[in-house]
This record gives C-alpha cells, sequence and structure tokens, in this order.
C-alpha cells in the first residue's frame, strides 16, 4: 500500500479510538486532545492522502464536541494543528528545513500541562488551534 494510505489509515484510526478510550475512560470535565495540521485546511493536492485524514480529524473534533456525542459532561475536545513539529524523525528525513519555523514538542507538552492543571486555560470546547511557530517563536491562533 501507498504512504498516504498508511497516512490516512493511522490518522483516522487514532482519532478515533482516542474518542472510544475517552468515551469509556474520560472523567467530568476532562480534555481529549487529538493532532491535526494546519495545511489541511485548504486543499492539499501536493499531499492528498494526508489532508483527507486530518480533515477527517478536524470533522471528528467537530462531532465530539457535540454534547450528544457520548463524552462525560463538562468534557473538553481540542484538537492542536501544528505545520510542523520538532521531532527527530521529521529532523531526519527533513534536514535541510528551517527548524526555526517547527514547532518543539516541549511547547506542546507545557501547553498540555497547563490545560490539565488550568481548565481557565483551555480553549473552546471543540476548537482548532493552530500552532504557528517562526523564529522559534510559537503562537497559538483558532482556526
Amino acid at each position: 500500500r501507498s504512504k498516504q494510505w498508511y497516512q490516512r489509515r493511522v490518522a483516522i484510526t487514532a482519532g478515533v479510538i482516542s474518542a472510544q478510550l475517552a468515551a469509556h475512560y474520560l472523567t467530568e470535565g476532562g480534555i481529549l486532545t487529538l493532532t491535526g495540521a494546519v495545511p489541511c485546511l485548504k486543499g492539499t493536492s501536493f499531499m492528498m492522502g494526508y489532508g483527507l485524514a486530518k480533515a477527517a480529524v478536524h470533522q471528528l473534533t467537530k462531532s465530539l464536541a457535540d454534547d450528544k456525542s457520548g463524552l462525560p459532561k463538562d468534557s473538553c475536545v481540542q484538537t492542536i494543528l501544528p505545520v510542523t513539529l520538532d521531532t527527530p524523525m521529521n529532523r531526519k528525513f527533513m534536514a535541510d528545513a528551517d527548524f526555526s519555523t517547527w514547532t518543539p514538542l516541549s511547547y506542546v507538552a507545557d501547553m498540555f500541562t497547563t490545560w490539565l492543571e488550568d481548565r481557565s486555560s483551555r480553549k473552546p470546547n471543540g476548537s482548532l488551534l493552530k500552532l504557528i511557530t517562526k523564529d522559534s517563536k510559537t503562537e497559538q491562533e483558532l482556526a
């Protein structure tokens, strides 16, 4: 099978499994975070499989935010939309890229920790949150 098929399957399956687990095990007021992608807010003719999969995650986020989704009371679903996460694998396969535009995993981890510790810091339920990194500085923007 093609790389695009694998990417579609992984992105969609991970989101659906996470949603099923959250429906059964998330506590009231808990948070479910998923990962989408900024480029997939528009057409992705250069990577259709990836775009299709991430767009499905974006839709899943909106559906799970509905009161009738089966998630616990007062739970929150948010999807981060990085452009590129700074991971060892991305560095390996895109060694000539400008790493100053990549979102560090430490930034994402700190953001998630804040959301867990302070519910008021969370974005509205069902949010798609762009993570835009420029000159090694990351900013958040609702999509």
